[in-house]
């Protein structure tokens, strides 16, 4: 193929196939969305045009930190004005994976950050996401689980976390994960209850080392038995804890962008990610929050290769490791992997 017929490199990288297992529901709302539902429902937010909306909900600095980009989740929660609201985002965060050719995701979501805003129960939102991801995903062609997030910073309703997310197990919740502040937060609250699920047959997975050392990740996954790690980039401070990852078979669910934004790493370049791959440790590449952040995650790995060197057949391990790791049935995650490589030898034979 000459240069002047090669596929424009982004075109190329938004064709692949993909696997998403790091996106937060609430963190990936359209713009224009926000402001239709918030001049439809009176939210108490700048609504004069997109431009003044933005900076409540959308990273619009640089030099940012982790509270900085948790701030935006507060103002999010004020546009969960209806049953229909919020399955329309649901089903709008499906259909943009799917833009991208992600063709399997693991969407997670707070039911209490949905359920807060007009008193919802959190069996009424499970029901909504889970009903609007499955009937979306079957329309887009693609495999849509979810997991659902517990709050660090709201303790008073994790039992019924647990419960909502095992009465949903059949419904498509396959895992439950702990977020938020983990720098004011340690886990130590949580550790019953994910011992707890775990029990259960949920999977685990919870967000450490991203604001704080690689000892986060180490608890996260001795104490509350993480499967995978959220972000986790500084896990590399530690070579006892990479063993430990390593050992136990933990994946790391890395977010490029929102890693910059939260001054996790100072760049791309420096970010810490290949230093992961090269000590053995499996790693995926994900948004974590798209509207939030602005990006997509084509934008990261475009990133990926520009920055970090990595080729396409790299980016195509990476893709793998991910359906390697995906919280489903071992046949399930066998098929994924397979039909992902059927489709990858197909690409590599017209590059």
């Amino acid at each position: 193929m000459t240069a002047s017929k090669k596929p424009d490199l982004r075109a190329r990288l938004a064709a692949m196939p993909k696997v998403e297992l790091h996106r937060h529901l609430e963190g990936s709302l359209r713009l224009a969305t926000l402001l239709e539902v918030g001049r439809a429902h009176g939210v108490d937010v700048p609504l004069a045009d997109a431009e003044a909306l933005r900076p409540m909900v959308q990273v619009t600095y640089t030099g940012g930190d982790l509270s900085q980009f948790l701030s935006k989740f507060p103002v999010l929660r004020k546009f969960y004005q209806s049953p229909e609201v919020i399955a329309r985002f649901t089903r709008e965060a499906v259909i943009d994976a799917a833009a991208e050719n992600i063709r399997y995701m693991e969407l997670r979501f707070n039911p209490v950050a949905l359920a807060s805003t007009r008193g919802y129960t959190l069996a009424e939102v499970c029901d909504w996401v889970s009903t609007a991801a499955q009937a979306a995903a079957l329309e887009h062609k693609m495999q849509v689980e979810l997991i659902i997030t517990v709050n660090r910073m709201e303790p008073q309703r994790r039992q019924q976390m647990l419960q909502v997310a095992l009465d949903f197990a059949s419904r498509g919740v396959v895992a439950m994960d702990l977020a938020g502040d983990e720098v004011n937060f340690p886990p130590d609250p949580y550790v019953p209850l994910f011992q707890e699920a775990r029990a259960a047959g949920l999977q685990i997975t919870a967000h450490a080392g991203e604001g704080t050392s690689a000892e986060s990740v180490r608890s996260a996954i001795e104490l509350l038995g993480a499967q995978r790690i959220g972000h986790g980039a500084r896990v590399v401070d530690d070579v006892n804890v990479m063993a430990l990852a390593r050992e136990r078979g933990v994946a790391f669910e890395v977010c490029l962008t929102s890693n910059i934004q939260t001054s996790v790493a100072p760049s791309i370049k420096d970010h810490p990610v290949r230093q992961m791959m090269e000590n053995g440790l499996a790693v995926s590449l994900n948004t974590d929050d798209p509207g939030v952040q602005n990006t997509t995650l084509t934008d990261d790995f475009y990133n990926a290769h520009q920055d970090l060197g990595m080729d396409i057949p790299a980016l195509e391990r990476v893709v793998l490791r991910g359906a390697e790791h995906a919280f489903i049935s071992g046949a399930r995650r066998a098929r994924l992997v397979a039909d992902l490589q059927s489709e990858f030898d197909l690409l590599s034979g017209s590059r």
